[in-house]
């Protein structure tokens, strides 16, 4: 803070972990507006997405070299390798499901992974967030119930894969202690890459879809980026809040983009988690903001 005017670190931070949330929003729309399968969407995402990352790495340690990037370690590999399951996960739920759903459902990673954290590494999980999992899980159970003969049963399937997947894989991050999480990400872009390669049908894509797949890739990038550069300069509560935003406005842009408007029960489960993450997630920021003598609420 200056002069008592605007911190402009934290504004950036503010604005950097914002647009990070848009772009990730936009991967359920880049998803399904191709013709092309799950496989094929996920090579060409790795292909377009890991010279960016893998170039931000350099970029922003100057020392680095492909080789270095390349060299994570076992733990790093296996980053790397349990990341790209999910994202196959991930990107496989959105041709099977509504956007709605995918995004709605993976909004709860953070009580999945307050979860995972304590029965794993026995760390303390405070009252409010074990009540508003709870209300998650109400949330999500209402969206799966609304898929059983539906038709889309099994996308929402994945979708909680992929989430609890998630979670497991921030819970490593923590196991591990590794600094080159955003390394991993580089080369698991690569094995995406790979994987779509020997699966998928990437040249069998039309120059049009080509062009989507390719703002798919750069727009995972970006938010990866623009999350992690974001996060050095805001405190994790408030974070963790702007990057809520993502969950609604995936489904909008879905319903704007695509004209999808998921069922009823979308509506209740949906309306139920996005409560209970935004309360949650309003709950952390205030206790952040709080001085360090100011007593904290119980729970």
């Amino acid at each position: 803070m200056i002069g008592g005017g605007i911190d402009r670190a934290h504004a950036l931070g503010i604005l950097l972990v914002l647009a990070s949330a848009v772009a990730f929003s936009v991967a359920g729309v880049l998803t399904r507006i191709v013709d092309a399968d799950a496989w094929t969407v996920t090579c060409w995402r790795g292909f377009f997405g890991a010279p960016l990352i893998a170039a931000y790495v350099i970029a922003r340690d100057p020392a680095h070299r492909i080789g270095a990037v390349l060299s994570l370690g076992w733990r790093g590999w296996f980053l790397a390798t349990f990341g790209s399951l999910c994202s196959i996960a991930f990107i496989a739920s959105f041709k099977l499901t509504y956007v709605a759903n995918v995004s709605l459902i993976y909004a709860t990673v953070p009580f999945a992974a307050a979860a995972l954290g304590w029965l794993l590494l026995r760390e303390r999980v405070r009252l409010s967030t074990m009540l508003a999992a709870v209300g998650a899980l109400i949330g999500v159970a209402v969206m799966l119930w609304g898929g059983i003969g539906q038709g889309h049963l099994a996308g929402d399937l994945l979708a909680v894969v992929m989430t609890v997947g998630m979670a497991a894989y921030m819970v490593l991050i923590r196991v591990f202690r590794t600094g080159a999480v955003v390394s991993a990400l580089a080369v698991s872009s690569l094995q995406l890459f790979a994987a779509g390669w020997l699966f998928g049908d990437p040249l069998g894509v039309s120059l049009r879809d080509l062009a989507w797949l390719a703002a798919f890739g750069v727009a995972f990038a970006l938010a990866a980026i623009l999350l992690t550069e974001g996060t050095r300069l805001i405190p994790a509560a408030e974070a963790g809040f702007l990057g809520t935003f993502e969950a609604p406005l995936a489904p909008v842009l879905a319903w704007l983009v695509l004209a999808e408007l998921p069922p009823a029960t979308t509506m209740v489960g949906g309306a139920i988690v996005l409560v209970v993450i935004l309360v949650h997630a309003a709950r952390d920021l205030r206790a952040n903001a709080r001085p360090p003598d100011a007593p904290a609420a119980a729970g």
